[in-house]
This record gives structure tokens, sequence and C-alpha cells, in this order.
């Protein structure tokens, strides 16, 4: 698949540089990160945003701590520790997050003895290894999902699963991409996502760089088009899925979800093996991040509504697996019953 566009995640010589995605569309803005706490903001305020990118940022937030350490901040495997559990914090659905730091923090553990220079290196390249390991994730999830799309479909999605979501092609969106290069002709319809506008601010802008047809409505309309047969498939991402197959993804895709099983048109999932999470069981373990009201009050700081009015944020909700048609991750297309074949295929990544 060729290179994106534009870059969404880069390292270079000790600096993170990240597309602030609270400017798009009006700018496009590389912020310049040297801190693991500039990190961790960026990730909070949503200048990065999106499961895996999420991921990548915090592995490569790890590996800036590692080098701003000296012995004056005491013992390196604290500081790591510390380190962490400041990225942790951050946005806690998106399992992405957690699974990188996972993967940094055995590292760091494992490399402690060494001398620095080599503690470094060692985290440098595990850092590099997920940011890669990702590109190569979107191409197969775009692979396996393009072959469940026929030539001129209209196919209908919900956020933003793209390039900026990712370190490669995206998830969701990575579909419409390879199926480009195949010679299919896609439509896509992107709901706005409100309150943050991800499907009209980011999704909209990525896929017209790439020239691909989409069209743009409003979140109320959704539904109205599915039931109109203007819809032929739903193919959103997902934040976390757990182990009976229930999908946290941007609130708003539930509804999506219900309205495509009423109509009798499939919703598919895209899903990195990375953001299946087999600890939970089902969708009501999955912690919820409750967001600013102010979100809701405002729109790019203009106020539309009442100042003071108490607001309900929930930034994800969870569609229960009787609703979900597909689970399209790298290693292949998973159906129900997702108890058993979830399972199977994150163990085939395992042997």
């Amino acid at each position: 698949m060729r290179e994106m566009k534009f870059s969404t995640l880069s390292y270079s010589d000790g600096v993170v540089w990240m597309l602030d995605q609270t400017k798009l569309p009006q700018e496009e803005i590389q912020v310049e990160h040297r801190t693991v706490e500039e990190v961790a903001d960026s990730i909070r305020d949503m200048i990065v945003r999106g499961a895996p990118a999420i991921g990548i940022a915090a592995g490569y937030g790890m590996l800036l701590a590692a080098r701003a350490w000296s012995s004056s901040r005491g013992d390196f495997g604290s500081w790591m520790n510390d380190s962490r559990e400041l990225l942790s914090k951050t946005r806690p659905t998106a399992v992405n997050l957690f699974w990188a730091l996972d993967r940094m923090s055995a590292v760091a553990k494992n490399v402690g003895n060494l001398d620095h220079g080599k503690r470094v290196a060692a985290l440098e390249a595990e850092a590099l290894s997920i940011h890669q390991e990702d590109r190569a994730m979107c191409y197969h999830i775009g692979v396996h999902g393009a072959a469940l799309l026929e030539d001129r479909m209209t196919v209908m999605t919900h956020c933003n699963a793209g390039a900026l979501a990712t370190g490669g092609a995206g998830t969701a969106l990575a579909l419409f991409r390879v199926a480009k290069e195949q010679g299919k002709t896609i439509r896509v319809i992107s709901n706005e996502t409100r309150p943050y506008l991800q499907g009209a601010r980011l999704t909209a802008w990525e896929l017209m760089k790439d020239e691909i047809d989409v069209t743009l409505v409003a979140d109320n309309a959704a539904a109205a088009l599915i039931q109109r047969g203007k819809v032929d498939a739903v193919v959103v991402g997902t934040d976390r899925t757990v182990a009976n197959g229930d999908v946290a993804n941007k609130i708003g895709t539930y509804a999506v979800a219900l309205a495509a099983k009423a109509s009798g048109i499939p919703f598919y999932v895209a899903a990195p093996t990375s953001t299946i999470d087999l600890s939970l069981q089902t969708g009501d373990d999955i912690e919820i991040e409750e967001r600013d009201g102010q979100e809701v009050r405002t729109v790019f700081g203009k106020p539309i509504a009442p100042e003071g009015v108490p607001v309900m944020n929930p930034a994800f909700d969870v569609t229960p697996n009787e609703l979900v048609t597909a689970i399209i991750t790298e290693r292949g297309v998973v159906r129900a019953p997702y108890e058993v074949n979830l399972r199977q295929i994150m163990e085939v990544g395992d042997e």
C-alpha cells in the first residue's frame, strides 16, 4: 500500500512529532514532544487519538521517559513505573494504551541492570517495533476487509478509524484504501460524530486527501439513510473488543448498529488484535470514559447551550455482539460464536 499523504506520528532523535488533530481540517500543525509529560497531555487532550495511535504514542512516551532518566531521579525502575502510571491515566477505554505500556514496561524491567545507553536503545527498538507492527496490521486488516466489500457499494462509517487513528492506513478506512487499489469503486458515508466531530473534521478530510468518494452526514441522519436503503454496509473501528465479542467504539456506534440490524445490512468491526481484551468477559466490564461537558455545551469554543446546563458526555458506547456481523482482524475475519473464535484467533499469534 502506498504511503499516506500526511504523518500522524513520527519519532526522530529524541523527539516525538504528532499531527495536532484538534486543529484539523483548518490547519496541519506538527507538535513537538520531548518529555513523557508532554506526550501524556497530548493523549489526554486528543491531539493524538484513536486506539492504535494512542498505543504508539504511549510507547514513545515511555521511551522519552527513559531518555530523561538520570541518577538524580532515583531508581530507574521506579521512574519508569511512575511514567507508566502517568500515561495510564490519560484515556481509560482504549486498551491499546495499556497493551503498549505493558510491552514497554516489560522491556524496561528486563534491561534494568544494563548501562543506561543500552536501556534506551532497547526501549527505542520496542517503541519503533510497536509503530511498525501497526503499519503492517493496518494493511492486513485492509486486505481481509476489502474482500467483504463489493464494487459500487455504499458503506457508512462512524468516527475516525483511519490513518489519523493509527500508525498506518487505518483500520476501518484501510478497507476503502485497499478496495480502491483493487479497482473497486466504494462510496463512503461519514457520520459527523458529535460532540468531537471526528467524522466531519478527520474522516472526511483524510478520505478527500486520498480522493475516495465521501459524503458527510449529520449523526441523526444515519439511521434514516440506512432505513431508506441508502447504505449497503457499515464498517467501524473499535477501542476495545472483549471476550464475548461486545465492542466499545465512539459514542453513537450502538445506534448505527441497531439500525443496520433492523434493515438487514452487515455491521463490520475492524479490530486489531491489540484491541481485543480477553480478560474482560462482556461489554459491561469496559470502563467508559466520561469527558468534559464543555465539549457538548460548545462547538469550537462557541456556546450552543445555556451556560452551566448539566451534561452527560460518555466518549464511547458498547455494541452487543449479536449486532456484529463480523470482526476483521489482521489475522483474518472472525464470526460468531465470538467466545470461541476470538480466543482461537488470538492463540494463532501466540504459537
